[in-house]
């Protein structure tokens, strides 16, 4: 018995579909996986520089000064003293102003009372 051609076309055509989708798919996964390494290399690439950057601006900033800049103005009493001086003018502020608010509320609110109680006693007797 010999096998019947459109079978055997058949099978082999299978069989070279099968091989066909092996190979794309081999080189799509190797692709695939170049560009995802192209990718993370990039990220890391990037996260290297920044913290490059970072570390450089922190030594220059440093060696410009500016933190030592911070130590000689409190040593020089420049912080301490804009303190102080806040400090005195607000309590002194809030006293002054407390001690004649607290006359000039309590002399109209007697002057007030005064007249009240005037005119009522005016209008019922």
């Amino acid at each position: 018995m010999l096998p019947d051609l459109e079978s055997f076309k058949q099978a082999i055509d299978k069989q070279t579909h099968r091989q066909s989708d092996r190979q794309t798919n081999t080189q799509t996964d190797r692709h695939t996986d170049r560009y995802t390494d192209r990718q993370t290399h990039r990220q890391i690439d990037r996260q290297t520089d920044r913290q490059a950057d970072r570390q450089t601006h922190r030594q220059t900033d440093r060696q410009t000064g500016r933190q030592v800049g911070r130590q000689t103005d409190r040593q020089t009493g420049r912080h301490t003293d804009r303190q102080t001086n806040r400090q005195t003018d607000r309590q002194t502020e809030r006293q002054t102003d407390r001690q004649t608010d607290r006359q000039t509320d309590r002399q109209t609110d007697r002057q007030t009372d005064r007249q009240r109680s005037s005119l009522f006693i005016h209008l019922f007797l």
